[in-house]
């Protein structure tokens, strides 16, 4: 099966091919010659999701899936939720992290969660998976790997952050990768 994956993330490219089978064939924006930035203006991370796989669907008749992803922070009413690439007002995670913890402050609550929604498209179908990964804020960065937020997000019943982890560990438990899990049940009836 040939599905096109509406990112222009490499970081979330990499982890996406560690996690679907072999029977399935990741293509990019690029290989269906989609050079333009996908829209993103809806104020929730299912409608964000969905509007991106919509929009490929809808330009290039592809079979599609687009995921969206956000930090929701308990003590900040959810914030930076869809926000979460741009809480500091640019696409600067150093930035994003600063404004987060400054606006944490002292704060006790350092509930959070990682939500990730993917909608797929297939045939102009429109089927949703959402993958949730709770934890809490530390105040303070730890590690180096991974990228946006998992620096300072400790997972629950884990003493490593996300940044801290291999990709295969954090694969193994992170929001996007329950997501894509049950992306990949789904999609064995297409096999």
């Amino acid at each position: 099966m040939r599905l096109c994956f509406a990112t222009r993330n490499a970081n979330k490219l990499l982890e996406v091919k560690k996690i679907l089978p072999d029977w399935i064939t990741l293509i990019g924006l690029d290989d269906i010659n989609c050079q333009e930035e996908l829209p993103e203006t809806q104020d929730t991370i299912v409608g964000n999701s969905l509007q991106k796989a919509w929009y490929i669907w809808e330009n290039y008749q592809t079979n599609c899936f687009a995921d969206d992803s956000g930090l929701e922070v308990e003590a900040l009413n959810g914030e930076p939720g869809v926000d979460s690439a741009f809480y500091s007002g640019e696409r600067d995670f150093d930035k994003n992290i600063q404004k987060l913890l400054e606006n944490l402050g002292e704060n006790q609550n350092r509930k959070a969660q990682f939500k990730t929604v993917i909608t797929l498209v297939i045939e102009g179908k429109i089927q949703q998976f959402i993958g949730i990964a709770k934890g809490e804020i530390l105040s303070e960065k730890r590690g180096e790997g991974g990228f946006g937020y998992d620096s300072i997000f400790l997972p629950e019943v884990y003493s490593e952050t996300f940044a801290e982890m291999s990709l295969e560990k954090k694969n193994e438990i992170s929001h996007r990768s329950k997501a894509f899990h049950q992306l990949v049940e789904y999609l064995q009836d297409f096999t």
